[in-house]
């Protein structure tokens, strides 16, 4: 299915809608999440603090959103965040300089170019105003971070374009009192805001979104010493340098010298294993490693899992060797100290990060998961059943003749145990279709016989397939069913 087939089930079924739509003034870029899209977020979290927090023993945090202006002076944000800004000097309209050049000539430009690629390619394919076919300024760079003034003098801070910041100012302290050792994990989930110039398509640029980082504090001289790497070795890694991608094993790929330690192949694993279970299909990803212009400012080495969608390849994840640049530039700006003791060794931890777009893996998971059952005309949004927002729907066939009670009995002895969804109108087949569109793997009937023998029928989402079962049998079969892995 594609983003129209996505947008379409979002808007209607209460994954999720623009920000204040009832209001014409309403800016770009600021979504919300309905009930359904919250429970499916909710799960996806939960499926990641199992798979990659709590499988390691990270620490979570829970910073603020709003921070200090020397934290962003000396992370190197306000002087390096920025996109590149193309105006017309007819209409003044603005546009991103690298999306513009794409669209119009099919000319692939990173980012980070020098703003006198940019410049150039205008000029040498005579690229004019989209709206007006003016002529456009010089490049120029158009930092995205969103000012805020504090209190009543409006002291100068900012709202976080990033999670991670937090984890790296707060490390001294939780190292201490968490009684850290090398290599350390540190998680937070959150919203971060960048001040995009056009944002686009719902959840895959956004103004406001939510991330999950992890930050892997490290002995840079133990990078290859990884205990548990045994347990990831044989996970297949799709990597593209050139060309398409090519799969290798995660000790294929340290040995080739194409991932540069274990370290950090480990984690590729482990986060290719995450994604397997969130329903994407994996043969439709890739780590892309990233040339010198395409990395940001503080990664020493960068790939991008990216997954392929209807509208291309989706960036979900960006992995990150950091090296020591984040605690030396925080150590320097602070006078603090940031070295801790590994052992006997007094060292600067390195990072290894983890940045997942939350917002996008989502649109993922359901542009994936969403089927066109033309056979038996329905739409069916096969989900894994631990991330369907409704785990059963519970449906009486009629409301008159005690069915409706007996229903009512049942949702309540479901509800507190797993998200059930309780419906006593309209006609059975429709309701079975509504539960199917949402992702329910489970819908369970309440008829008269129910009245007789206390059993229900029971019909499966995906293959449609119908059993009566015993009341007394509901909570191992559901709860086992839509148990995570």
């Amino acid at each position: 299915m594609d983003y129209e087939a996505v947008m379409k089930l979002a808007l209607e079924r209460g994954f999720y809608f623009p920000s204040c739509e009832v209001y014409a003034d309403a800016q770009a870029g600021f979504w919300e999440y309905g009930p359904s899209g919250v429970s499916l977020k909710n799960k996806f979290l939960e499926l990641w603090r199992r798979e990659l927090i709590r499988r390691d023993g990270m620490l979570e945090i829970d910073g603020s959103q709003i921070m200090s202006k020397s934290v962003f002076e000396a992370s190197g944000h306000l002087g390096n965040f920025a996109d590149p800004i193309i105006k017309c000097t007819k209409c003044n309209a603005t546009f991103r300089a690298d999306r513009t050049i794409a669209e119009l000539t099919q000319i692939e430009i990173p980012e980070s170019a020098d703003l006198e690629e940019f410049d150039n390619a205008i000029i040498q394919n005579n690229i004019k105003c989209p709206k007006c076919k003016g002529d456009f300024d010089k490049t120029k760079n158009f930092n995205m971070m969103f000012k805020v003034g504090i209190g009543p003098e409006e002291e100068e801070a900012y709202l976080r374009p990033e999670t991670c910041q937090s984890i790296f100012v707060d490390f001294p302290r939780l190292y201490k009192t968490m009684r850290g050792k090398l290599p350390l994990g540190i998680a937070q989930v959150g919203k971060s805001f960048r001040n995009e110039i056009a944002p686009r398509q719902s959840l895959l640029r956004l103004r406001e979104f939510y991330q999950a980082e992890i930050e892997v504090f490290c002995n840079p001289n133990k990078l290859s010493e990884m205990e548990k790497f045994s347990e990831i070795q044989d996970v297949i890694l799709r990597i593209q340098t050139d060309g398409d991608p090519v799969p290798m094993t995660c000790k294929e790929a340290v040995e080739s010298g194409v991932v540069p330690n274990k370290l950090v192949a480990y984690y590729l694993g482990i986060l290719t294993e995450f994604y397997e279970k969130t329903g994407i299909d994996i043969t439709k990803s890739r780590f892309r490693k990233l040339g010198d212009k395409e990395k940001a400012f503080y990664a020493e080495v960068a790939f991008d899992f990216e997954v392929e969608t209807t509208i291309g390849w989706l960036e979900l994840v960006a992995c990150n060797y950091r090296s020591d640049y984040d605690l030396t530039s925080h150590a320097k700006k602070s006078k603090q100290k940031f070295e801790i003791m590994d052992g006997d060794d007094k060292v600067l931890p390195h990072v290894f990060e983890i940045s997942m777009g939350i917002d996008r893996s989502l649109y993922t998971i359901l542009e994936h998961s969403l089927k066109d059952d033309k056979e038996h005309e329905r739409t069916v949004l096969s989900l894994k059943p631990y991330l369907a927002p409704i785990h059963v729907g519970i449906l009486s066939l009629v409301k008159k003749d005690g069915l409706k009670e007996k229903t009512d009995e049942i949702y309540l002895q479901l509800k507190r145990k797993c998200d059930a969804f309780l419906d006593h109108s309209g006609a059975i087949g429709r309701r079975y279709r509504r539960l199917d569109e949402i992702g329910s793997p489970f819908a369970i009937t309440v008829d008269h016989q129910t009245l007789k023998d206390n059993t229900v029928t029971i019909r499966k989402r995906d293959s449609m397939e119908q059993n009566r079962i015993n009341i007394s049998e509901l909570d191992s079969i559901v709860l086992d069913s839509t148990a995570y892995p």
